[in-house]
């Protein structure tokens, strides 16, 4: 039948009122393409959590027993900001030039920016932490002074001081704590001078943990003034020298850690139970400072090198307990 064909509301349909029903393509696609974004989107994200999650699972695992620890309200959230530190402490290790570090450090210093503008690079660990930022309204000071002290970092030579090396905990693990706070939604000063005391004792042993692999790679980090004062060399520490002068070393290092544990304590009574979640990095901490004792601080004995199997159990209890 010869008839001449109009377009209606998306459908061909003739003058003599004979509706073919054949939908506008047009209209299909534009639905389609809709579905697909939200698929996209939806798949997109869970990529983002399961990278953060995966990564602080094989870089941090520590953390990411503590992480699972949480409330589930800030979960996700803390494993995205131990992903952002992960993400910075490996840079030192993983470049081969200086240059080339400092250029990923000011990708994450815009990165930070660019989370607090609401617009995010499209990566996962700063899609999960423009998502953290956005329900917990974090403090961009706290996540800038961790990038700004990595930086510094990159300069690849020994604290000179003890001080220095509480000055580099203080500004990294301690800024972190700071954060692991808010997602909770704690705002306390006692929380805040414990979390203080944990992050510098964090910085000091976990400075004292990486000796051995750092002194596989002829480097060493340990604060000049106490190896001066013991008559210990850093040639001593890069042959993996088991003597008493770097016992002591170790001995007077490990001291100040256990002392910023102690004082971080003696905030217990006044630090509210909801912040407690954050600080079972102490657990860790004790579990080291004892094992190092054991072997009369000889920091290249082989059993420190291994993970201690009864840890899970230990955080688990510590959080039932509710308290650091």
């Amino acid at each position: 039948m010869a008839s001449s064909i109009n377009i209606k509301n998306g459908f061909f349909t003739t003058k003599k009122s004979l509706h073919v029903n054949i939908p506008n393509p047009r209209c299909l696609q534009r639905q389609t393409e809709i579905k697909c974004t939200r698929a996209v989107t939806n798949s997109t994200r869970q990529h983002n959590e399961q990278y953060c999650i995966d990564i602080v699972r094989k870089k941090d695992y520590e953390g990411f027993l503590c992480s699972l620890l949480l409330p589930e309200a800030a979960r996700r959230s803390a494993l995205a900001l131990r992903a952002f530190n992960v993400e910075l402490a490996q840079i030192k290790d993983s470049v081969s030039h200086k240059t080339i570090g400092l250029m990923r450090m000011q990708f994450w210093k815009s990165a930070v920016e660019d989370i607090y503008r609401d617009d995010p690079p499209a990566q996962p660990v700063s899609a999960e932490l423009w998502r953290a930022v956005r329900k917990h309204t974090l403090t961009r000071r706290w996540m800038l002074r961790i990038v700004s002290e990595r930086e510094k970092d990159m300069e690849d030579r020994a604290y000179r001081n003890l001080q220095d090396l509480e000055a580099y905990g203080e500004n990294t693990q301690s800024s972190l704590l700071y954060l692991l706070l808010e997602t909770l939604g704690v705002k306390n000063v006692h929380a805040d001078h414990a979390a203080s005391h944990i992050g510098k004792a964090q910085g000091i042993l976990t400075c004292l943990r990486a000796t051995p692999f750092n002194s596989s790679r002829r480097k060493v980090y340990l604060p000049m003034d106490i190896c001066m004062l013991h008559g210990a060399s850093q040639e001593d520490f890069i042959r993996g020298s088991r003597d008493q002068n770097a016992r002591d070393v170790v001995y007077d290092i490990a001291s100040q850690a256990h002392v910023h544990l102690q004082h971080a304590r003696s905030f217990t009574e006044s630090v509210p139970h909801s912040a407690m979640p954050a600080f079972l990095q102490t657990v860790v901490l004790e579990d080291y400072l004892q094992r190092v004792r054991k072997v009369d601080f000889d920091v290249f004995h082989p059993s420190l090198q291994k993970r201690n199997p009864t840890l899970p159990l230990q955080l688990y209890l510590r959080s039932w307990r509710k308290i650091y």
